[in-house]
């Protein structure tokens, strides 16, 4: 697969095949991923959870909403929940802040997971006093993200805009989500 097919495969997957279980070593290789990306200063402040066992998979995922734009879906039903969670923390002793980094290292981790016909969702929509009391993650750790990941049941089209369409994504008739995007031409931009 080259790496345009990767990018394109990396969408936002929100429902999963429950009973596709990612083990450790997996999970681990995804967040080594995340170690050799560049960081603003060196400083490295990102920790990870690692959540896969399935209780505690539907517990996380009862501290996220899922789809600000499908507003009458509550997020998957207990059969497309992830596989697992990995839930991205700044360690505070180390910066006050990681604005760059989340976004670097969020991304490795779904173009690795897509790598390997693998899906997920970046989740910052998140109730994060529940999700610490749940997790029993120390204060110094401020929770910036959930990365939710396992096997898709879901397509998901892209679909081209042309200027002043709407932006937002749909779920059509049938089930498949359909994401709105920019065409270059309207991105790259030239001003001489």
């Amino acid at each position: 697969m080259n790496f345009r097919d990767i990018v394109t495969r990396s969408r936002s997957y929100r429902r999963f095949d429950t009973s596709f279980r990612l083990d450790e070593e997996l999970l681990r290789g995804l967040v080594e991923l995340a170690c050799y990306v560049p960081s603003s200063g060196n400083l490295q402040p990102l920790k990870y959870v690692a959540v896969s066992e399935r209780e505690a998979c539907l517990k996380v995922s009862g501290c996220l909403s899922w789809a600000g734009y499908l507003a009458d879906w509550p997020g998957p039903a207990e059969n497309e929940l992830p596989s697992a969670f990995l839930v991205m923390l700044c360690d505070l002793d180390i910066s006050s802040a990681a604005p760059c980094d989340t976004g670097i290292s969020a991304q490795t981790i779904l173009l690795g997971a897509a790598s390997i016909g693998l899906g997920g969702c970046i989740v910052a929509s998140v109730d994060r006093d529940r999700l610490r009391s749940i997790l029993d993650i120390p204060a110094r750790f401020r929770i910036e993200l959930v990365l939710a990941l396992g096997k898709p049941v879901e397509s998901v089209v892209i679909e081209q805009m042309s200027e002043g369409d709407d932006v937002r994504y749909y779920r059509d008739r049938y089930g498949m989500h359909h994401v709105p995007k920019r065409t270059v031409d309207e991105v790259l931009l030239k001003f001489r």
